[in-house]
């Protein structure tokens, strides 16, 4: 085989050029105020990257992708639990319903933990978009729960303190799509 210098050390630069870009976009450093100030609750993101063990001064995006999907994991998996609990202790049958929607909503494969499931593998693929998805589908199967399948649902009154535990898990989705915009370069 006849390959010339040229060519050789000229595919030489260009596989060191591709892998360099590729290492830089999956460590690419984004200040937390910057991510923060482009979800929809900033403080609420703020206070949850700012939790991170060991901090996040320095932390790359695929850190802060691990930790807040891991967030969210732990967050979807209490509300799991807090929704068995609301089944077995409800005396009114609309609540009974409205907690039997929300545990589908949460616990099967097509709901809020099966999407977190994916967001794991589609990370672990780096296919940041595919996490992107991922995570507006946690935050669509979480509104199901608290508003409804449809428009014309009415909104059950629900007391309890699934509402706040849900709009928790959103919010940390809501971040994970941000972080996710950057990983894709959405936004710079």
């Amino acid at each position: 085989m006849d390959i010339k210098p040229s060519l050789l050390s000229s595919l030489v630069v260009l596989l060191f050029l591709l892998f360099a870009h590729s290492s830089n976009a999956t460590n690419k450093i984004v200040e937390v105020n910057k991510i923060c100030n482009a979800t929809l609750n900033p403080s609420f993101c703020s206070k949850i990257l700012n939790s991170k063990p060991g901090g996040t001064n320095r932390a790359d995006l695929i850190t802060l992708a691990k930790y807040t999907i891991g967030v969210v994991r732990s967050n979807v998996t209490s509300t799991i639990r807090l929704i068995k609990s609301l089944i077995r202790n409800s005396t009114n049958s609309d609540a009974k319903d409205h907690y039997q929607l929300c545990l589908k909503h949460f616990d099967y494969e097509e709901g809020a933990l099966g999407e977190v499931v994916y967001a794991e593998k589609m990370l672990k693929a780096k296919d940041y978009q595919g996490v992107n998805v991922a995570a507006s589908g946690v935050m669509a199967t979480v509104e199901g729960c608290v508003s409804g399948d449809s428009p014309s649902d009415p909104v059950f009154p629900d007391h309890s303190s699934l509402p706040k535990y849900a709009e928790y898990v959103e919010q940390v989705a809501d971040i994970i799509c941000v972080i996710c915009n950057y990983l894709t370069g959405i936004y710079k």
